[in-house]
């Protein structure tokens, strides 16, 4: 499956990215697992990954940044939400391009353990790097203090999107057999 897939039907791919971005959204707000001081692990991030991984970088962009902010805006408003937004942004673009050209790989096992590597990779540029600078530059403080405060949420993050990549798998063999 691939976003040409949501593309060919303008109504599907809203639908799509409503039901993605409710899920994030629900899933973010009802199930809330501590494991650092003031972080907890994030479900929704199960959800952006099987929308880059099986509908392409748009729908997981989409389901990541809007859910974000919807529950940004339901919990604490505008407190970050800039960063997290940005972030969510990158990561999102940086699975769902690279989840698309790795998809033809044959081996399950490879196509993990590169899923794996980019989650980690565009986890680390969405949240180390970009939401660090945007709170950086928005909050007046040194990058490597912001970038240290975030290393938390990176790890976090990271578990929850690590944890998606069986979801992902199981899902394909069965939306791409049915469609």
């Amino acid at each position: 499956m691939s976003n040409s897939y949501l593309m060919k039907n303008p109504t599907r791919f809203i639908t799509y990215c409503g039901i993605g971005i409710a899920l994030f959204v629900a899933l973010t707000m009802c199930i809330q697992v501590p494991v650092f001081e003031n972080y907890y692990l994030c479900l929704g991030y199960v959800v952006m990954m099987v929308y880059c991984y099986l509908y392409g970088p748009l729908p997981g962009v989409i389901t990541g940044t809007m859910g974000v902010v919807i529950y940004c805006l339901i919990t604490s408003g505008l407190r970050g939400m800039p960063g997290w937004t940005l972030g969510n942004l990158v990561i999102g673009i940086i699975c769902g391009i690279a989840f698309e050209r790795i998809s033809k790989i044959e081996s399950s096992w490879v196509r993990r353990m590169l899923m794996v590597v980019i989650i980690v990779l565009a986890t680390a540029t969405g949240i180390l790097g970009v939401k660090s600078l945007t709170e950086c530059l928005l909050y007046a403080q040194p990058f490597a203090l912001r970038a240290a405060k975030n290393s938390y949420a990176f790890t976090a993050d990271a578990v929850m999107m690590i944890a998606a990549v069986p979801v992902c798998e199981v899902l394909r063999k069965r939306v791409w057999r049915d469609n």
